[in-house]
């Protein structure tokens, strides 16, 4: 498996506040995006939409490989 690190600075600006993330894997970063996706569309739009971008892997794929 390949691995990935993520050097970003995210500042989301709410009408409540705002928030700021600093991601440094994709696992974190798919978090943030995840919470930040229920927030702003609810649980049940959050669901769908990430429902259709798993459709476009087959159950068994294994992520990214090293070709090193």
């Amino acid at each position: 498996m390949t691995t990935v690190s993520i050097e970003a600075n995210i500042t989301i600006k709410w009408p409540q506040g705002h928030s700021s993330y600093s991601p440094g894997s994709p696992e974190e970063l798919a978090i943030i995006g995840i919470d930040l996706l229920v927030k702003e569309l609810g649980t049940q739009a959050a669901q769908t939409f990430i429902t259709q971008v798993l459709e476009r892997y087959p159950a068994d794929y294994m992520g990214a490989t090293d070709t090193e």
